[in-house]
C-alpha cells in the first residue's frame, strides 16, 4: 500500500518570484513578512525544513529530518486555479482574463436575464468591504451583488435568508456556463452571507465553480490506475470534480484538518488532496498577519498528529498554490510568489535540500512517481532524493 498527502496551505506563498514585477508584488513574501512580524511558533513544520527555505527567516536550532525546498510557477497569473492545476501537472499557457474596471454592461444584462434578477455591484473589491457597502441594499431590493478582485473571478453574494445556498449556486452555474472565451474566468465563487447591516459574515457554503482543467492532471493519472483519488476542501471545486473517486467539501480549515485526519486512519493506495483555505479567504485578503500567523500555527499544532498516522510507503508534501502577502498593504489580492515545498516519508532521518524547483508540477511529477504511475507532466520529480535504505523496501 502506497498513500500519498498532498495539503496546500492556500496563498502561504514563500517570496516574490523574479517576475513579480509584473504583477504589481514586488517585494512580496508571504511567509517571510508574516513570520517576522508576528514571530508564530512552527516547531513542527520547522523540523521539517521550514526555515531552510530562501526568505523565511524562521530561526530553528533544533534537528530537521525532512525535505524542503520552493518552486516556481510556470503558468501565467497568480490564481488558485492555475496554482493548484500545474502543481497536478497542467500549466496555464495564457492568463485568466482579469476585469478591473467591471465586466461588460452587455455580459451583465445576459446575466440578469438569465437569473431573472437584476444586480448590483460589478466591480472590484474586497469580500468583507463590499458587504458593508452592499448588503444592506441587497436586503432591501432583492438583488444579488456581483463583483471582482485583481484575481480572475466572477463572485456572486447573496444573503442566505433571501437567496438560498442552493439557488445561489445555481446563479453561479449559469454564470459559469456564460463566462467562456475571452470573459472565461478562472472561478465563478458563491458567497453567501447572514446577518444585520454593519455585522454581516460569510458562511460555509462557499462553493467555487472552476473550467475543467485543459490538459491531463495528477488526478486523472490516479483515477485511471485504479487508485483512490481524494479532494478534501475546495479541490473538488478547483478540479470541476474531475479526476476524483471521493471528496469531502469540508469547510475551514479545522474541518478540512479532521477531514484529512479521517482519511489518514483509513487504509487506500492512492492520493489524498487537502486545500487548507483560510490563510488566503480569512487572512491574506484581509490583510491580517496576526490571524494568519495564528492558522499557520493551528496547522502546526496538528501536524505531529498526521505525521504519526504515516505508514511506511506513505509521503505527505506540504506546499502552497500562490503569496497572498497580509503585510503588502497596496493591495488585498494574491501575489505571484515561490510556493514552499516540505516533505516527509517514515524512514527519513536526515534532511535534504530539494533546491528550487523549475515547476510547480515537479511536485505532481514527485506525488506521480511515488505511487508508481508514469506520468511526469513534462517535470522533474525528486522522489528519489526522499527514499532511504529504510523507505519503502
Amino acid at each position: 500500500m502506497s498513500r500519498v498527502f498532498l495539503t496546500v496551505l492556500d496563498a502561504v506563498g514563500a517570496g516574490a518570484l523574479p517576475d513579480a514585477a509584473e504583477y504589481g508584488d514586488a517585494g512580496t513574501n508571504t511567509l517571510g513578512h508574516v513570520i517576522a512580524a508576528c514571530d508564530p511558533k512552527l516547531p513542527t513544520m520547522a523540523s521539517l525544513g521550514l526555515g531552510r527555505i530562501p526568505g523565511t527567516g524562521y530561526r530553528w536550532d533544533g534537528p530537521v529530518k525532512g525535505a524542503w525546498g520552493r518552486a516556481i510557477e510556470v503558468s501565467k497569473g497568480k490564481d488558485t486555479t492555475s496554482g493548484h492545476w500545474e502543481i497536478a501537472g497542467v500549466r496555464v499557457e495564457q492568463a485568466f482574463p482579469t476585469f478591473p474596471d467591471g465586466f461588460p454592461d452587455s455580459f451583465i444584462e445576459a446575466f440578469e436575464e438569465a437569473i431573472g434578477y437584476k444586480v448590483i455591484g460589478n466591480k472590484p473589491a474586497s469580500g468583507t468591504a463590499i458587504l458593508d457597502e452592499l448588503g444592506e441594499q441587497e436586503l432591501l431590493d432583492d438583488t444579488p451583488i456581483v463583483y471582482t478582485s485583481g484575481d480572475s473571478v466572477f463572485q456572486i453574494a447573496c444573503h442566505e435568508d433571501l437567496f438560498p445556498p442552493e439557488q445561489l449556486w445555481e446563479f453561479c452555474e449559469i454564470a459559469r456556463d456564460m463566462l467562456q472565451g475571452e470573459l472565461g474566468v478562472g472561478r465563478v465563487i458563491a458567497r453567501p452571507f447572514v446577518g444585520e447591516p454593519g455585522h454581516f459574515v460569510r458562511t460555509g457554503n462557499r462553493r467555487d465553480f472552476s473550467l475543467p482543467p485543459c490538459g491531463r492532471t495528477l488526478l486523472d493519472a490516479v483515477k485511471e490506475a485504479g487508485l483512490e483519488s481524494i479532494g478534501v476542501g475546495k479541490i473538488e471545486d478547483i478540479f470541476a470534480h474531475r479526476g476524483l473517486t471521493q471528496s469531502d467539501h469540508a469547510a475551514g480549515n479545522p474541518a478540512c484538518m479532521d477531514s484529512l485526519i479521517r482519511f489518514m486512519k483509513t487504509d487506500f493506495d492512492g492520493l489524498c488532496f487537502t486545500n487548507l483555505v483560510d490563510t488566503d479567504s480569512v487572512y491574506g485578503h484581509r490583510n491580517d498577519p496576526k490571524g494568519f500567523a495564528g492558522a499557520l500555527e493551528a496547522f502546526d499544532e496538528r501536524l505531529p498528529e498526521m505525521l504519526n498516522l504515516l505508514h511506511d510507503g506513505d509521503l505527505m508534501i506540504i506546499t502552497a498554490d500562490h503569496g497572498c502577502d497580509p503585510t503588502y498593504l497596496q493591495s488585498t489580492d494574491h501575489s505571484r510568489e515561490y510556493i514552499p515545498i516540505l516533505a516527509w516519508t517514515p524512514g527519513m532521518m536526515e534532511g535534504v535540500d530539494l533546491g528550487t524547483r523549475k515547476t510547480y508540477a515537479d511536485i505532481g511529477a514527485t506525488c506521480a512517481e511515488w505511487l508508481g504511475l508514469p506520468d511526469r507532466f513534462d517535470a522533474e520529480s525528486f522522489a528519489g532524493a526522499l527514499r532511504t535504505p529504510s523507505v519503502n523496501k
